[in-house]
């Protein structure tokens, strides 16, 4: 019943600011655009060690990733192009990120850390290019349970407990395990003519 509340508070709030965005004419890949520079912004957090500013400001981005599909939809302004710039987008995003985290543990001397970190990134690239790769074979490529939107949360989950090497930890092992599992599910489904 709580979570009903807040859950309707919050699609007030979120409804509200899209009619200020529609209002005011806004394009949603500008909103794209600066949900990338306040992912900037967080990245640079990470890199001087500030892991709760940095968790507050990827909040902030992931308010720019739900505003920017939501004023599309609204405005029924969708397109192709704009699908395809958020993806982009999204994955510039995920890189700068763990980028940050990288200079922050190579600061530090941290030198395993920064090796995790490393896998973490690869995972996280791989995981979105698997499916892309599958789906130019294959119908759908859903599997899996390490998307963005898990990895974001985790990250902001780290950021904000300062528990930040459990969660990568977590990121490199998961992530890593969707990609194979995306490999396995893509082989399975692919006609046996076709595989190699």
């Amino acid at each position: 019943m709580i979570s009903q509340a807040i859950g309707r508070g919050s699609k007030a709030i979120l409804d509200r600011i899209v009619g200020l965005l529609t209002y005011f004419h806004i394009n949603p890949n500008v909103l794209t655009f600066f949900g990338f520079l306040v992912s900037i912004l967080a990245a640079v957090e990470f890199a001087r060690g500030h892991l709760t500013h940095a968790g507050f400001a990827m909040i902030g981005a992931g308010l720019f990733d739900m505003l920017d599909g939501a004023v599309a939809r609204t405005t029924r302004t969708e397109t192709s192009f704009g699908a395809f710039f958020d993806s982009v987008i999204d994955r510039y995003s995920d890189v700068v990120l763990l980028i940050g985290l990288t200079v922050y543990y190579a600061q530090a001397g941290r030198l395993g850390y920064v090796v995790l970190t490393g896998v973490v990134l690869m995972g996280s690239v791989l995981t979105s290019y698997a499916r892309a790769r599958a789906e130019s074979i294959i119908p759908k490529c859903k599997v899996g349970f390490m998307e963005r939107p898990e990895r974001i949360v985790l990250l902001i989950i780290g950021a904000l407990s300062h528990r930040m090497e459990a969660v990568l930890w977590i990121l490199a092992i998961l992530s890593n395990w969707t990609v194979i599992h995306r490999m396995y599910y893509t082989y399975k489904e692919i006609p046996p003519q076709s595989s190699r």
